[in-house]
């Protein structure tokens, strides 16, 4: 199995739904630059995905781009992967 460590683990834990990065900041016990860099971690590993709000169909959608110099402006969701590693750990 992947090794996850203790940030990854927190953060993964708020993701079984789409949560906006302000949400994730509440939960978590660490700051955000340190949870900015986990998320960028975690969607490079593919266990998260940036999520944006899309009027149209009044849903999230999947951001396949995402600016990492402006995390805030976006929610996360783990995927099957990310949800495996977290309960895998």
């Amino acid at each position: 199995m992947h090794e996850i460590d203790e940030v990854e683990f927190e953060v993964l834990n708020v993701l079984y739904f789409v949560e906006p990065f302000e949400k994730i900041l509440e939960e978590v016990s660490f700051p955000s630059n340190i949870v900015a860099d986990v998320l960028k971690t975690l969607i490079h590993k593919k266990w998260v995905v940036a999520m944006k709000w899309d009027e149209a169909i009044q849903d999230y959608k999947r951001s396949f781009i995402y600016d990492s110099d402006n995390m805030h402006a976006y929610s996360y969701l783990a995927t099957k992967e990310g949800l495996l590693a977290h309960n895998g750990s």
